[in-house]
């Protein structure tokens, strides 16, 4: 039996570690054990149907059904055209709240602009299903980047629906520091949207068409976001070289990047710490050596009762599964879970499982795996 360690300290190294897919591999801890499903294009993110069949979004361009055992049953039509290219690519997808009788589903993307450029968008598409795959129909783009720039870089665009029904959308700085701070660009902020896309009436910054869709500012490159049981929003966001963050998000804050990070340059060159500029709002945890966050869930299931309320952040660099526990505003790393994979994405399954994605570049092979409970 394969053996996952796990401890916020010490945690155990998985040197080597081989998971066959002819035979399912199992793993197990003293809280869970982990099976590999399958391999994919350069997965990105996952999502439950009702039925309990789910979708995985590949980078390249491809929309893959799944059946509840996260074995694959086809592909889906009619995505948008995707500008894939180092950070990329096919993002993340997002059923509506209602999607049992209006059968939406959102996705974010890159996609080419003039000349060299890109940028992420956000589009809605009707999800027509059958056994072995569907279709998207009537797609139409609801948001975009501001402006477009050139590079390859800090997308961001993850996308969640809050308790209230809003759209909120990740938006990374792309590589370009100053965009962060600039109240006429959409880059390095996090957005808040009705679902059609139009902007509340009641947003921080009503002040014209981009500027409107504002709800904070100053992040880098967010990479997660999730709603805690409260009901409050927090976001996970790659630092510099250093200084990773987990944020809660209020209205109307400014967290500060590039004026302060508790990273530095990756030239080396210093940063200013969050504690000199007290007008800037700072995290609630900093990770320096980094764990380059990519996604965030708040766990509310069954199947492993201790860990409710508590969010499961998937780390790229660092190979693991972090889970962090909160009290009120307060947050902290409460274990570390060696995956010996570079985790892509994070869900929850209808019976309370975790599902990861491991990301399929920089040698990762882009395997589903599916941890439980240990019997």
């Amino acid at each position: 039996m394969l053996k996952v360690g796990k401890s916020v300290l010490t945690p155990i190294k998985l040197a080597g570690l081989m998971l066959g897919l002819s035979t399912i591999a199992n793993a197990q801890s003293s809280d869970f054990e982990v099976r590999v499903l399958g391999q994919y294009d350069v997965p990105w993110a996952l999502e439950f149907l009702p039925d309990d069949r789910l979708l995985l979004s590949e980078m390249p361009g491809a929309l893959k059904l799944l059946d509840e055992e996260g074995q694959l049953l086809g592909d889906i039509s009619g995505l948008p055209e995707v500008s894939y290219g180092g950070q990329g690519g096919f993002g993340d997808i997002v059923l509506h709240p209602n999607f049992s009788r209006n059968r939406l589903l959102y996705m974010s993307y890159a996609e080419a602009g003039p000349g060299d450029t890109s940028g992420a968008a956000v589009a809605r598409a009707r999800l027509e299903l059958d056994e072995n795959g569907g279709e998207l129909v009537d797609l139409e783009v609801i948001w975009r980047q501001v402006p477009k720039v050139s590079g390859q870089g800090h997308f961001g665009h993850r996308i969640v629906f809050g308790p209230n029904g809003y759209l909120w959308i990740s938006s990374g700085e792309r590589q370009k520091f100053d965009p962060a701070q600039d109240m006429e660009s959409n880059l390095g902020k996090v957005i808040r949207l009705n679902e059609d896309g139009s902007v509340p009436d009641d947003n921080p910054f009503p002040y014209g068409e981009v500027t409107s869709e504002i709800w904070s500012l100053g992040h880098r490159n967010p990479l997660g976001m999730g709603f805690d049981q409260d009901g409050r929003l927090w976001d996970v966001e790659m630092g510099p070289s250093g200084g990773d963050e987990l944020n809660l998000v209020r209205r109307g804050s400014n967290y500060g990047y590039p004026e302060v990070s508790n990273g530095d340059h990756y030239s080396g060159l210093p940063m200013p710490d969050h504690d000199t500029r007290p007008e800037f709002s700072p995290p609630a945890i900093t990770w320096t050596p980094v764990i380059s966050p990519s996604s965030m869930l708040f766990y509310d299931g069954d199947m492993f009762p201790q860990w409710r309320g508590d969010a499961f952040i998937g780390g790229l660099s660092s190979m693991a599964l972090i889970r962090v526990d909160f009290n009120g505003d307060t947050a902290w790393e409460a274990e570390r879970f060696e995956m010996n994979r570079r985790i892509r994405d994070v869900e929850q399954g209808p019976d309370g499982a975790l599902w990861l994605i491991e990301g399929g570049r920089r040698g990762a092979e882009g395997h589903l795996l599916k941890l439980t409970a240990p019997d």
